[in-house]
């Protein structure tokens, strides 16, 4: 029995299907390849193409003895979204309930979802739990919360039991620096203060130091990406043991600055990292910070990169010895 990973050769996908293989799962990925990338997939079974077409799926579930889905393909850039929410609707949730529909048609019955703390908007308190008001702020959003309202009622229709996992700020790279993150354009703090200390970018942008935090700029709660790879097949285990899904939030639980993060990066690399101040962006909550309770007691899921120091280690590996990302110099000019 096969595992199919939707979106597996981008950053969390891949560091989830690396996960997984070394758990001795069979693996199968499907990507369109439009922001992910081949070189990060690290199994063989590979499939090119978009989520939501619907004879490729026939296709794949066909050939493969498919278990389980673990969902990652969606947009994902919170600006586009506000500019396009059309194409959001259209890939996320569109793309969703066609494989839900061939889901249930192939009679496959576990999915392990890839959601987001955006659904809960700007947040009433914190750190957040599951139970706060999800009031999403952006078409992103709206469109992961719509998804998993839909995931309610597949479950109640159909027996499609999911687990949705709602992670905060992923960060950090494979401690073998050979998986990373290679988003463009890059809009993650992280890997934009790197690319700064290797000289790819001239500053960081502070975007408002005036918030009613500790040093005046954004607090957020970064969570090392092989964690969340690690939360997937805990959520899968979960759905095998008892057949139950859930909502669970992945954090660190510990928020910190913007400008913590750059005096840190500092530290790690040994390199000047220059910053420069700008305006608040709209939106943006001044403390984003997550209660991963609920995941600990039900999925068995404890962060194993709690410090910002080691998150941001294991950021500078990829990102030193891969300055291009997955593409080499030649490709990148």
């Amino acid at each position: 029995m096969a595992v199919l990973v939707t979106g597996g050769a981008g950053y969390i996908g891949s560091h989830t299907v690396l996960e997984l293989a070394e758990r001795g799962e069979e693996v199968v990925v499907l990507d369109n390849l439009r922001t992910g990338h081949r070189e990060a997939v690290r199994v063989s079974s590979f499939y090119r193409g978009d989520v939501g077409d619907e004879a490729l799926l026939d296709r794949i579930f066909r050939e493969r003895e498919i278990e389980a889905v673990i969902h990652f393909a969606a947009c994902s850039l919170v600006g586009e979204s506000g500019r396009d929410p059309l194409l959001y609707y259209e890939n996320n949730v569109g793309g969703t309930l066609r494989l839900l529909k061939k889901m249930v048609e192939h009679g496959v019955k576990k999915l392990v979802f890839s959601s987001t703390a955006a659904v809960y908007g700007e947040p009433e308190r914190t750190p957040i739990s599951e139970e706060d008001p999800t009031n999403p702020t952006n078409p992103y959003g709206e469109t992961k919360l719509a998804i998993e309202r839909m995931l309610k009622w597949c479950d109640r229709a159909y027996g499609v039991k999911a687990v949705s996992l709602r992670y905060f700020n992923a960060a950090g790279a494979h401690p073998s620096g050979e998986l990373g993150e290679d988003h463009d354009p890059e809009t993650h703090l992280i890997p934009i203060v790197l690319q700064a200390a290797l000289g790819k970018r001239e500053c960081v942008h502070v975007y408002g130091d005036d918030y009613p935090t500790r040093d005046g700029t954004c607090i957020r709660d970064f969570v090392h990406v092989t964690d969340l790879a690690h939360a997937h097949w805990l959520s899968l285990e979960k759905l095998r043991r008892d057949g139950e899904g859930g909502v669970y939030n992945l954090g660190n639980g510990a928020g910190f600055s913007v400008r913590e993060v750059i005096e840190t990066a500092r530290q790690v690399t040994g390199r000047p990292i220059p910053e420069k101040r700008a305006p608040r962006r709209p939106g943006d909550p001044a403390i984003l910070v997550a209660s991963a309770e609920k995941a600990r007691r039900e999925l068995g899921w404890t962060p194993r990169y709690s410090r910002l120091e080691e998150i941001l280690e294991t950021a500078w590996n990829w990102h030193r010895r891969h300055p291009h990302g997955f593409r080499t110099k030649a490709q990148e000019v």
